[in-house]
Formats: C-alpha cells, structure tokens, sequence
C-alpha cells in the first residue's frame, strides 16, 4: 500500500465513503469516535482493528475507556493522510459493524 501523501480533492473523495469519520482542519489526519455495549464489545473491536493494523504495518492513534473508543489516523512519514488510513478506517468500519447491528 503506498505511503504517499493524499491530494485534498482524493482526501475528499475517500472520506464520503466513511460514514461518521471527521477531517481535521488541517486535512492531516481522521477520526472517528466508536461507542459499544460495552467493553467486552469495545476491545473486541480493538484486537480486531489492531490484527488489521498490524497486517498493513499501519497503526492507529486510539484511546479507550469502557465502551467507547476514540481513533485517529494519519500516516506521520508522508506528513498526512495515505490510501492506508483509509484502508484501515475501512476494516475498522466493518469490525464496529459486527459488534453493533
């Protein structure tokens, strides 16, 4: 996966495919806050999101108290935002998703 800085415009276009995820004001990074039943839930969530990161050798900036988890994302070698952030934002919409519905 490339660790290539995004553009604005495939910033964008990236982040309409993710519902809930924010942009910060500096178009540098993602986040996300993730709310469960409760902890089992929530670190369930976590070890199935830290599984994927590391595969992709990509780790996320997250915090965790009970059943809430806080992410954010950005690639700090390339300065920004990369197709791995959205890799990544993507698999931990689907590990939230099995816990949720």
């Amino acid at each position: 996966m490339k660790r290539q800085k995004l553009e604005r415009p495939d910033i964008d276009r990236e982040l309409a495919g993710l519902e809930g995820w924010t942009l910060d004001d500096g178009a540098a990074s993602i986040s996300k806050s993730f709310k469960f039943k409760n902890f089992v839930e929530a670190f369930g969530f976590m070890t199935e999101a830290a599984l994927a990161a590391e595969k992709l050798d990509h780790h996320p900036e997250w915090f965790n108290v009970y059943s809430k988890v806080e992410v954010k994302l950005n690639t700090h070698d390339a300065g920004g935002l990369t197709e791995l952030d959205f890799k990544l934002a993507a698999l931990m919409e689907k590990a939230a998703q099995r816990r949720t519905d």
